[in-house]
C-alpha cells in the first residue's frame, strides 16, 4: 500500500475545498485575520525577526500569519495543489514567504538550511508512519538554540469513533488505519470519495522521540477543547473553544509542546 500516494491525493481533493470554505474564510485571512490560536501563539512567543520552518502547512494560511508577525517563514507541504494555493495567497496577501513542495521525510534531500524556529500544528503526525524519522527531520532542521513548537489533538480523540460514542481504536501505534469518505472537516463535499490512510501516535511514543533526538521539552500542556470546530458534535463552551457533547470536560482534546535543541557550545 502506497501510503503518500494515497494521502497526497486525499489532499490535493480537499485543498480547493477546503480553500474556498467558511471554515478558512480565506476573504477575511486576506483583509488581516490572524488564524493562529492562542494555544501556540503562547508558546511561540515573539517570533519577529526569526527564521522558521513550518511543516506540513496546508495552503498557507497559519505560514503567512506567522510572516505577518515579523517571521522569514519557510512553509512545506507535500499536496501539488496546496502548495499552489499557499503561493497565490502569498500573491494575494503581498507575503515574502515561501512554500516548497516535500513530503516531510524528504524534506532534507530538498532542503539544507537550519532555522531559529520549527513549527507544525494540528491533524499533522497522524499521517506519518514513524515518528522517530519524524522527529530525526524536525531536529535536522533545528540550529543549536533552536526552538521546536508543536500543536496536536490529542491521541485519545483519534481512540474514538467519529461518532465519540466509543472506543474504536488502539492509543498506540498499531496497523495503519485506512478510511474512506467523501466529506472533509470543512463544510463543503469532496469532489469524490477519497481514500486516507492514518496512525495513531501516543504522547509517549512523540515525546520520546523528539528526546531521543536530543531536544530537551521544556513545557507539554494538554487541554480539554478544541480550538477548531472540526469534529462531529461539538458545542462551543466560549468562544473558539469546543468540546464533545456529553463528554465536556472529561477527555483531552488538544496537546502541546515546546522543545529546545541543545546549544553544544554553550557552557552547560
Amino acid at each position: 500500500m502506497d501510503y503518500l500516494a494515497i494521502n497526497k491525493q486525499n489532499w490535493n481533493d480537499r485543498t480547493d475545498v477546503h480553500y474556498h470554505s467558511k471554515t478558512y474564510d480565506v476573504a477575511s485571512f486576506i483583509a488581516g485575520r490572524n488564524p493562529l490560536k492562542t494555544i501556540e501563539l503562547a508558546l511561540l512567543g515573539d517570533i519577529k525577526g526569526k527564521k522558521v520552518l513550518h511543516l506540513q502547512c496546508h495552503f498557507g494560511q497559519d505560514t503567512i500569519a506567522l510572516s505577518r508577525l515579523g517571521a522569514e517563514v519557510t512553509g512545506v507541504d507535500f499536496s501539488e495543489k496546496a502548495i499552489e494555493k499557499a503561493r497565490e495567497l502569498a500573491d494575494l496577501t503581498q507575503s515574502d514567504t515561501r512554500f516548497i513542495l516535500s513530503d516531510i521525510y524528504s524534506l532534507p534531500d530538498v532542503l539544507n538550511e537550519s532555522f531559529d524556529i520549527v513549527f507544525t500544528s494540528y491533524g499533522t503526525i497522524g499521517w506519518l508512519p514513524d515518528i522517530q524519522r519524524w522527529a530525526a527531520v524536525v531536529g535536522n532542521f533545528m540550529r543549536p538554540g533552536a526552538t521546536f513548537v508543536f500543536a496536536e489533538f490529542h491521541p485519545v480523540v483519534w481512540m474514538l469513533s467519529s461518532d465519540f460514542q466509543r472506543i474504536e481504536y488502539r492509543y498506540f501505534t498499531d496497523a495503519a488505519i485506512v478510511e474512506e469518505s467523501a466529506t472533509t472537516y470543512t463544510d463543503g463535499a469532496l469532489p469524490q470519495s477519497s481514500q486516507s490512510v492514518g496512525w495513531n501516535h501516543g504522547m509517549a511514543e512523540v515525546l520520546q522521540a523528539l528526546i531521543d533526538q536530543g531536544l530537551t521539552i521544556k513545557k507539554v500542556e494538554e487541554f480539554d477543547y478544541s480550538p477548531y470546530d472540526c469534529f462531529d458534535s461539538t458545542i462551543e463552551i466560549e468562544t473558539g473553544k469546543f468540546q464533545i457533547k456529553g463528554l465536556e470536560g472529561k477527555i483531552p482534546m488538544v496537546y502541546a509542546l515546546k522543545a529546545i535543541k541543545h546549544n553544544l557550545n554553550a557552557n552547560l
